[in-house]
């Protein structure tokens, strides 16, 4: 049989007729052939095409590992794509394969331990992780095992996972922060305060803790409302207050413009709805003048004639 006759069955390796649908040896299968001609060498070409791109893939995957995989440099695959026999640069294109899923491996298990301890942390604030570190036992077999796509996949999906789980807790962590500072900002400028900051530092906390982020969520939302209508009244007074004292300075002759300027913004800030940002103006500008400005409210002037 000549080779122009022969087929080689893919899955025994014996040859038999072109016309034949399937082989007779084993019985296998064999697609017909579209087109005359040399047909190893353009099945070599799409198996090599296939492969680069597949590699490109893990290439991109990757990037997120900060790794750079290796690669068939453009002049090999250009020449690879061309040769009579694209088999023997398979064979190369093999051996990158095997040094990216090397490197994948190693950065896979990098992250897994950096990511069982970020699981921990969200553990600590009863934040289940259960279903994340079975995958990432996942993620290491399947990469170990040579399926890379597939275990590249998984990783970006386990990472975002337990990214968005870490960014919800870190927003309730920094609102919660922000409530506490507010309201110890509050009282350190002598403004009536609805909420005791040490009893609210440690209740919210205990939320926190017990890993009810949409409660604390909730609850941090209307006490913040509740400090914030509170300063509606206190700070626009405390300002009024504090533009006086400083008017009255610079009638003495002290020069008083930075004082002002700054008075100016928090009362800016306060009015474009952050009060968070008003505050901490007016608290280091109380600390910076250190005029002792307290509003004019009457537990405050009782504390002044007391001092006095």
């Amino acid at each position: 049989m000549t080779p122009d006759e022969a087929r080689v069955c893919p899955a025994c390796g014996a040859e038999f007729p072109r016309s034949a649908d399937a082989c007779p040896s084993c019985g296998a299968t064999v697609e017909s052939p579209t087109h005359a001609g040399p047909a190893g060498p353009q099945a070599g070409a799409s198996e090599l095409t296939r492969r680069v791109a597949r590699l490109q893939q893990w290439a991109e995957a990757a990037e997120a590992l900060d790794v750079t995989l290796p690669s068939l440099p453009a002049w090999a695959e250009e020449t690879a794509r061309n040769s009579a026999s694209p088999e023997e640069w398979l064979e190369v294109l093999s051996g990158v394969e095997r040094l990216a899923q090397r490197q994948i491996v190693g950065a896979l298990e990098a992250w897994e331990k950096q990511t069982r301890q970020r699981l921990t942390r969200l553990e600590a604030y009863a934040v289940d992780g259960r279903l994340e570190r079975d995958q990432i036992d996942d993620v290491l077999h399947a990469a170990r095992a040579g399926e890379v796509t597939q275990a590249l996949q998984l990783y970006h999906q386990v990472d975002r996972v337990v990214a968005l789980k870490e960014r919800h807790l870190d927003q309730a962590r920094e609102e919660l922060e922000r409530l506490v500072s507010l309201v110890r900002d509050m009282e350190a400028l002598g403004l009536r305060s609805p909420l005791d900051p040490d009893q609210i530092s440690e209740d919210l906390e205990e939320e926190l803790r017990a890993g009810r982020l949409v409660a604390l969520k909730q609850q941090l939302r209307a006490l913040r409302l509740q400090a914030v209508n509170r300063l509606r009244d206190s700070v626009p007074e405390y300002v009024a207050h504090y533009g006086a004292q400083l008017v009255a300075e610079r009638n003495d002759g002290t020069p008083v413009e930075l004082e002002a300027g700054e008075l100016a913004r928090a009362a800016r800030e306060f009015v474009r709805g952050r009060p968070e940002e008003a505050l901490r103006r007016l608290r280091i500008l109380q600390q910076v003048h250190g005029s002792g400005v307290a509003p004019p409210s009457g537990a405050a002037r009782a504390s002044t004639e007391a001092s006095r």
